[in-house]
């Protein structure tokens, strides 16, 4: 009887296994690929547990295969992966990736890949990506790097027709962090805490993808006609 069970449960089990890391991470870039550059106006709420940081907004400006500018009325608090411009900098160098297993997030059925780099010159230790196989796009992502600590992106897609989220939340809980010199609040004795931890609210609207943008937009700047500060990473 023991026999016959493992016999009927065999194939569910290959089935299971059987899913090539390899084949998904392909299927994503193919999909990003779709968008060759784009625009998207962006707005920042900052929860940072020893900073008090204003409400901003961004424009920010992608093109294939990783330029990015950023103009921003106030100041850039983020690292670059932290706005999320392209799932694909994430896979930038190489790398091995390895199928874990099926997970539900938000009610989507995603598929869980590790990202193992190959080079440990790198800044980045270890990825985790939750994978929307339907779709082809990230759902979620868990990364931990040397210098920024450990972060997870959660994101939201909307109905549009390309690869491109309608909002995030950026969470990092770090000994180190990549952050501005901001104004600290002198009622916070936390200021002075080794652990940075907070979170980061983003919500993309207005995108216009595909209509093309020069490589003059690009070009290093130190500010516009509009006074915007111009911030580069």
């Amino acid at each position: 009887m023991k026999k016959i069970f493992l016999l009927l449960w065999l194939p569910i089990l290959v089935f299971a296994q059987s899913k090539n890391p390899d084949n998904i991470i392909h299927n994503l870039e193919h999909e990003f690929n779709k968008v060759k550059d784009y625009s998207v106006d962006v707005n920042i709420k900052v929860d940072v547990n020893f900073l008090k940081v204003p409400e901003m907004n961004a424009k920010i400006y992608f093109k294939q295969p990783d330029k990015i500018h950023i103009e921003s009325e106030g100041f850039a608090m983020l690292p670059r992966d932290g706005l999320y411009t392209s799932p694909l900098s994430f896979l930038k160098n190489e790398y091995t990736a390895i199928y874990v297993r099926d997970e539900d997030v938000n009610g989507n059925n995603a598929s869980v890949i590790k990202i193992i780099p190959l080079n440990d010159k790198g800044d980045l230790i270890l990825t985790t990506l939750w994978i929307d196989l339907k779709r082809n796009v990230i759902l979620k992502v868990e990364s931990t790097t040397k210098t920024n600590g450990t972060f997870t992106l959660n994101l939201n897609y909307g109905d549009s027709k390309y690869p491109l989220p309608s909002s995030m939340i950026f969470a990092f809980n770090a000994d180190k962090m990549n952050l501005p010199q901001f104004p600290p609040d002198e009622n916070n004795k936390k200021k002075n805490s080794k652990m940075i931890s907070g979170k980061v609210f983003i919500s993309y609207s207005n995108y216009v993808v595909n209509k093309g943008i020069p490589d003059s937009v690009f070009e290093k700047k130190e500010n516009n006609n509009y006074g915007r500060k111009i911030i580069h990473h």
